[in-house]
């Protein structure tokens, strides 16, 4: 899977409390990584990182992508092959809230995490994850391609569009051929569900928060249409991404959108109402949003670059991202199953999936 290329690499992933960064790191650990792993905090409680008990398995640093002093400590100490940049503000209500911070987080961050690849021998790919938010949305009914126009008129999404100018400017100037070995790519992906996530203002974890505890949830934008797609997905594109950089010196510099077939864009009033066939007695109610904090209406990545340049698409039916990110809820609450097992069933049954079609990283 993915060439081998991650058995016994040095794999640094920041953000790897966080959602996705915790189902990352399950992965990498899965395909014989060496992961350490580097945040500030865990995001929420529950979460995935302890629900896994991920801590013992990896070489777990606590530590802030704005302290550059320590986070080039880190780098001088454990010497990655690979760095998969995650760590992140990922809300974009918090991003109003605490715009400064965000802004900080997410701009700074990612300086340091390019500052310490610069300056460190060892790593050979790297791989900065951003988002679909990345885009100035122009509410078009057609997804956007990777060289239309960045912008973001919250917080959160210019601060990513914003990390994908800084990466621009750092693989010009001190990542080109000549003067540095290291390859670098940019990542968008967004609106991902699956089991773990119990982060604020996020529409699956609010269900699941009110719902494990018999109260109704209050839905805000129940006719806002996303391209909802398992978190699985995007991490199979950033994980084929990064072994495809190791091997292909043309796509260093590139960026990619990773997202679901078009027919996967349902509003969210959908997607509550099929997981809902998953909940006994869940129950939700509309609710207008301040105007004043905007969420856009709808947003959608065109994926033909990922697939004629990587080979990778999308494999899961809008049905089947529902059936699997409940299961795991359903599985966390009512039982007594180990959820790092779980958790890498549900990866493995993926890859058989993406196998029986063809997808060359499986």
């Amino acid at each position: 899977m993915f060439n081998d290329v991650y058995k016994n690499k040095k794999v640094l992933v920041t953000g790897h409390t966080g959602f996705k960064g915790s189902w990352l790191t399950m992965w990498l650990l899965k395909l014989g990584a060496q992961v350490i792993g580097y945040s500030a905090y865990l995001p929420s409680n529950p979460c995935n990182f302890t629900a896994c008990d991920l801590e013992k398995r990896i070489t777990h640093i606590e530590g802030d992508t704005r302290d550059i002093s320590f986070l080039n400590d880190v780098f001088l100490n454990h010497n990655p092959e690979i760095v998969f940049h995650l760590a992140a503000q990922p809300i974009v209500l918090e991003s109003y809230k605490n715009p400064k911070i965000t802004f900080d987080t997410n701009v700074g961050g990612a300086v340091n995490i390019l500052e310490c690849i610069r300056t460190t021998k060892s790593v050979e790919a790297a791989v900065i994850i951003t988002s679909d938010k990345c885009y100035r949305n122009m509410e078009w009914t057609w997804g956007y391609r990777e060289d239309d126009t960045l912008g973001g008129e919250d917080p959160y999404s210019s601060s990513k569009a914003c990390v994908e100018l800084v990466c621009y400017s750092y693989i010009k100037s001190f990542f080109s051929q000549n003067q540095n070995n290291t390859k670098i790519a940019t990542a968008r992906a967004g609106n991902v569900i699956g089991g773990g996530d119990w982060a604020e203002s996020r529409i699956m974890p609010d269900c699941v928060r009110a719902w494990s505890q018999s109260k109704k949830v209050v839905v805000r934008n129940p006719h806002s249409t996303r391209p909802w797609q398992h978190l699985l997905e995007p991490l199979s594109g950033y994980l084929w991404l990064g072994a495809c950089l190791l091997r292909d010196m043309e796509l260093h510099g590139d960026a990619f959108n990773f997202g679901p077939d078009q027919k996967v864009n349902k509003t969210v009033k959908r997607l509550i109402d099929d997981f809902c066939i998953y909940w006994k007695d869940a129950k939700y109610e509309d609710q207008q949003i301040d105007h004043k904090q905007k969420e856009n209406t709808l947003l959608k990545l065109n994926c033909d670059k990922a697939l004629h340049l990587l080979n990778w698409h999308a494999v899961l039916s809008f049905e089947e991202t529902v059936k699997l990110t409940a299961e795991w809820y359903k599985t966390y609450y009512s039982t007594k199953t180990d959820m790092y097992a779980f958790s890498l069933s549900q990866i493995e049954d993926y890859c058989q999936k993406a196998l029986t079609q063809g997808l060359i990283w499986a």
